[in-house]
Formats: C-alpha cells, sequence, structure tokens
C-alpha cells in the first residue's frame, strides 16, 4: 500500500510539471493571450486542450452559479496545483479528480468526484460557505475549503488562474485559441451533446443568436475550450470567427453581437 501512495503521489507530481511549465506536450495546443494593459497577469498561458476543457468546466459552472469572479479564480488556482488541471482517477490516498476531493473526507462518492460538473459545484459550495472568503488571500481561502498539506502552492498559481479566468469569463475577447486540434471528429456525438453540455455548465443551451457582449464572449471562448471534446469545425461571435483549420480568430464579418457554431462533419 504505500509503494502505491508513493507512485500516485510521484504520477501527481509530474503531471503538476507540465502545467507549471506552461507548455503542454499532448498534441494540440490552447494559448491565452492577455488583454494590453494587464498587470500581474503573464502575457500568454498555454495548456493542452484536456486541461482546457476542465478550466472551461471550472469556469463555465461558475457562471451558472452566479459566483463572483474572484471565486472562479480561486477554483481555478485550486484545480491547477491539485491536479493539473486533469481529471485524475488517482491521488494521495483516496484523493481524486481535478480537486483531488476524497470520499473518506466527506466529498461524495468517487463517481461523484470523477465528474468534473459535480466536484467543481461541490468546491464552490464548500469556497461560499467560508466566512470572509472574499478578502482572504487566495492561500487561504482555497486552504479553508481543500486542508492541503501544502497550502502556500495555491498563491503560485494565481496569475495564470485569474488570466483562465478573465478570458473565459468573456472579459478578454478573442483571447483563447486553440491548435492543432483533430480537423476530423474522434467520435460521433449526438446533436444535442453541445446543448446538453453547456446546461449542465453554463445553465443554458442557447448557443445562437444575439448575446451580450461579455456574455457572447464568454460562451464563444468555453466553446473554444472545449472544441475538442464537441468535435467543433468553427465558432462565431461578433463577426470574428475561430476555426480548427486556422487556429485563430479572424474578422469574418460585421459587429453584430450574433453567435454561432460549426460542428465537424456537419452541413
Amino acid at each position: 500500500m504505500a509503494l502505491v501512495a508513493v507512485l500516485a503521489v510521484l504520477a501527481l507530481v509530474i503531471t503538476l510539471i507540465v502545467v507549471l511549465a506552461g507548455e503542454p506536450t499532448a498534441r494540440g495546443r490552447c494559448t491565452i493571450t492577455a488583454p494590453p494593459d494587464s498587470p500581474g497577469l503573464p502575457a500568454t498561458w498555454s495548456l493542452t486542450p484536456e486541461q482546457a476543457d476542465s478550466a472551461a468546466t471550472i469556469v463555465g459552472v461558475g457562471r451558472r452559479l452566479g459566483v463572483p469572479d474572484r471565486a472562479v479564480t480561486v477554483a481555478v488556482a485550486t484545480a491547477i496545483q491539485e491536479s493539473g488541471l486533469v481529471n485524475l482517477r488517482y491521488g494521495d490516498r483516496d484523493s481524486l479528480g481535478l480537486f483531488q476531493q476524497r470520499p473518506s473526507q466527506g466529498w461524495g462518492t468517487p463517481e461523484e468526484i470523477l465528474d468534473p460538473v459535480t466536484s467543481t459545484t461541490m468546491f464552490y459550495e464548500g469556497l461560499l460557505q467560508v466566512p470572509g472568503w472574499a478578502t482572504m488571500d487566495i492561500t487561504v481561502a482555497a486552504q479553508a475549503v481543500q486542508r492541503s498539506g501544502f497550502p502556500e502552492a495555491y498563491a503560485d498559481h494565481e496569475p495564470e488562474a485569474r488570466l483562465i479566468a478573465v478570458s473565459l469569463l468573456g472579459q478578454a475577447p478573442a483571447s483563447w485559441t486553440c491548435t492543432d486540434l483533430p480537423a476530423t471528429p474522434a467520435t460521433d456525438p449526438s446533436e444535442n451533446d453541445v446543448a446538453t453540455l453547456a446546461a449542465r455548465e453554463l445553465g443554458t443551451a442557447r448557443l445562437s443568436g444575439e448575446q451580450p457582449t461579455e456574455t457572447g464572449w464568454a460562451i464563444a471562448t468555453w466553446l473554444v475550450a472545449h472544441a475538442e471534446r464537441l468535435a467543433l469545425e468553427s465558432v462565431t461571435y461578433d463577426g470574428r470567427t475561430w476555426t480548427v483549420a486556422s487556429g485563430a480568430w479572424t474578422s469574418s464579418g460585421p459587429a453584430d453581437g450574433r453567435l454561432s457554431l460549426q460542428r465537424l462533419g456537419r452541413p
């Protein structure tokens, strides 16, 4: 049992080294670019598509719950430290998932913890119950929820967590790009998969038509971050389009506040 625990910790450390380096090694890459004049934020940050998918879930659930932006940053920083934004099926002792929550500590069943939407919801619920969390340093707020053995490490990830949150909350238009994603769908998801995921994470299945600016960019960025999972060919908002072929946002029409998406292999 001791050997198993050591191996699990070593695997977790290797995962964290990848995200701390900010240089994904897997095929595909998502890059976030900070808005001009953004003190305290890294100019750019890179993630693997898997990490991008996890980040989109964490921020999307925060939007559905209506939590403050600060709570989103705390959640993202915590998940970077705990799992490297990877939904791990192992960890120290019985720790699991994005936040390395433990069934033995009352976080739920392994199945619940390994569901990113459920585990993220539980983290936010725990954070919001901490008196004064909004005025605490990230390390203190995260530790009040997590009870980690390395509480000082959460603050190390505040800059990239804030950048991820700013982009996925729609506060930095066209700041999130993903390149080198598969040009053909890895699976054949049903027509309802996009809407189903949006309803679970964002609390809405309306992913087309006119949207307020910040909401529109939040949904558009969420879609790009989930692009590999959802087999998306393109996402358009307010006259700019991201495509899986180019991996970039380009001007494609008038700034009309309208949102649309196209699936790979769909007419």
